[in-house]
């Protein structure tokens, strides 16, 4: 996953100009330079966080539209539509901080030994449910591989050991944070 060119404060900008504008800021217009340098398909997720506190979380892990493209969506998805939280206020604002996660490809799990926390991000499929954690959140609860595997599928809404069991599909991902 070549992001090594990408720049992570002005992907954040990008994505605290869109929540201005749905305050009633100035409207978003990307500039071509932006355009330019976002490029990249990848998946990709943003994360909001008041006083350090998450305050929403979205993402989409298709390659259908450029980075330039999708961190505004994502960014007031994440504000105003994570059904975990009520929609994110003006006050808050100031308190926010803004992180967003670049996926590489996911790839199958066929051990558990190819799993490092910390640079892997999990997603538990079986049927129709569906479940995807970033590497950074078995890195800040201080989980091993079988913990996270646990987790993840608590997030698809299966039994936390339904991992242990048949017809369980684990991929990995990496993912570049900024």
């Amino acid at each position: 996953m070549d992001v090594g060119s990408l720049n992570g404060e002005h992907l954040k900008a990008l994505a605290r100009r869109s929540l201005d504008e749905a305050f009633g800021g100035p409207p978003l217009e990307v500039t071509e330079a932006e355009k330019k340098d976002f490029p990249l398909t990848n998946g990709v997720f943003v994360t909001l966080k008041v006083n350090d506190e998450l305050r929403g979380c979205i993402g989409r892990l298709d390659r259908s539209a450029p980075l330039w493209c999708k961190i505004p969506e994502l960014a007031k998805a994440a504000a105003f539509e994570d059904n975990r939280f009520m929609p994110l206020a003006e006050e808050e604002m100031p308190f926010l901080s803004v992180e967003i996660t670049i996926l590489g490809d996911p790839v199958p799990v066929k051990n558990l030994g190819e799993i490092v926390i910390g640079r892997d991000g999990l997603i538990v499929e079986k049927g129709y449910h569906r479940g995807l954690l970033l590497p950074q959140v078995a890195e800040e609860y201080n989980w091993d591989v079988e913990t996270f595997l646990q987790h993840t599928c608590l997030k698809a809404g299966l039994p936390p050991d339904e991992w242990r069991k048949g017809g369980v599909t684990i991929y990995k991902f990496e993912g570049v944070v900024f």
